[in-house]
């Protein structure tokens, strides 16, 4: 069997795959932050792009990907399937392993599938200035190169602690053309509030996202707001991921047993498990699913799941999600990506409804997965799909156990060589 499978140019989907389509049981509704009753679509306007709203509450299976945003796609995607072969030989299992690779797009991670399809949106409709928030700075950096593909204006609330500890993310931001500044900060009401009690507070996704959005609030509608993860469109633009990683398992005769993903937000993972999950809701395979949170962000294994605010400052609408409430302020864990309070909706809903399990791993564990995989494939996963690739040695070393074969598929939905500063302690290697 090839190691990489097929990259032809038919492999790209022509359109996302909305899974509320496919769905017995829609989830809860948004409400509206003040009234606490459902959303109006409209009320969505002040923060973001109408064709983005169309999109979020759209009901077909099928949405058409715009020509434009195909090109642009086109420079990274398809992405490689490949087969971990050295990874298996390491641990001396029976499970076949493959892992989609969304490291190849431009600014290294999955991000980028759901900027350019928003940036592109966003300038459809007229708009000049997106503005964001990021964790890690993989979303940020990926919005930034989206902006400049479609001439737009991007401005990025970089949670501070990963400000600090990413400085290459930072300047990568910059270097797109986006402005870039720490949060919480002083020039917004909600970052001011958090910077007076500790200028050198380590923030929150939570605490950017309320900058964010207050900006592109009290812009009188010049400035909208872009969302990297969480919302529903946001995870069908993901979906990409898995209708290609489909067609490559196909091509090489192999089928998922298990699908794995780290989640933070929850969009990598429901980018290649939505697809995949389709087959078991329509066709009745008979495939596990393994979302994987960080033991000291874990919203999905310890979080309540109820109504919340999105942000830290009460200014989006009402989520029905698995949260570790809007103030709680995660510990600055080397995984920026993942210290988010809430998980989107729609992995909420099936974790729920027992379609998708949901682990939480810890810190020391998956440093050591990190280092594993780099040293049997070569590649230093980000921080963030390090948390996957544990929970897949864990699998794997469990069906080495038993002595049973399976086909695990996980995303490795970026790499780490914009990261190592969360790979060091004191200067020394993790």
């Amino acid at each position: 069997m090839n190691r990489f499978a097929s990259r032809q140019a038919d492999y790209l989907p022509s359109s996302y795959y909305n899974i509320k389509a496919d769905l017995d049981e829609a989830p809860k509704p948004p409400l509206h932050p003040a009234t606490k009753k459902p959303l109006d679509p409209r009320d969505l306007e002040v923060i973001f792009p109408k064709s983005f709203i169309d999109q979020e509450i759209a009901t077909a299976r099928d949405i058409p990907i715009p020509s434009e945003v195909l090109e642009a796609y086109a420079q990274y995607r398809p992405t490689p399937l490949v087969r971990a072969t050295g990874l298996k030989r390491y641990l001396d299992t029976p499970a076949d392993i493959f892992y989609k690779y969304e490291g190849v797009s431009p600014t290294g991670s999955h991000k980028s599938n759901t900027a350019i399809a928003q940036a592109y949106l966003a300038a459809r409709d007229g708009v000049r200035t997106l503005v964001t928030e990021t964790g890690a700075g993989q979303w940020g950096s990926a919005l930034s190169y989206a902006g400049a593909l479609f001439g737009l204006e991007i401005r990025v609330f970089m949670v501070r602690a990963s400000y600090r500890q990413k400085p290459g993310r930072r300047t990568l931001m910059k270097l797109f053309g986006a402005s870039v500044e720490e949060s919480p900060g002083p020039t917004t009401d909600s970052g001011r509030a958090f910077f007076a009690q500790n200028p050198d507070h380590p923030g929150s996704l939570g605490m950017a996202i309320a900058e964010a959005v207050e900006v592109a609030m009290r812009s009188g509608g010049s400035v909208k707001y872009a969302l990297g993860s969480v919302l529903d469109s946001v995870l069908m633009h993901q979906t990409v991921i898995g209708q290609e990683a489909i067609r490559q398992m196909d091509e090489l005769g192999a089928q998922p047993d298990l699908v794995v993903g780290c989640v933070g937000g929850g969009s990598n993972f429901s980018g290649l498990a939505f697809p995949c999950l389709r087959r078991r809701l329509k066709q009745g395979a008979a495939i596990r699913f393994l979302a994987v949170e960080p033991e000291v962000c874990a919203s999905l294994t310890r979080g309540e799941l109820r109504y919340d605010h999105g942000d830290a400052s009460g200014l989006t609408p009402l989520l029905y999600m698995h949260t570790l409430g809007m103030g709680f302020v995660p510990p600055p864990i080397h995984a920026g990506g993942l210290r988010y309070h809430g998980m989107a909706p729609l992995v909420s809903h099936l974790v729920d409804r027992e379609l998708i399990q949901a682990r939480a791993v810890g810190q020391d564990e998956v440093f050591q997965a990190a280092r594993v995989f780099l040293r049997t494939e070569g590649v230093l996963p980000a921080p963030e799909s390090s948390h996957a690739v544990a929970a897949v040695i864990q699998e794997a070393l469990a069906a080495r156990r038993e002595g049973r074969s399976e086909t695990i598929l996980f995303n490795l939905s970026g790499h780490g060589f914009h990261d190592m500063g969360a790979y060091e302690i004191n200067g020394r290697p993790v």
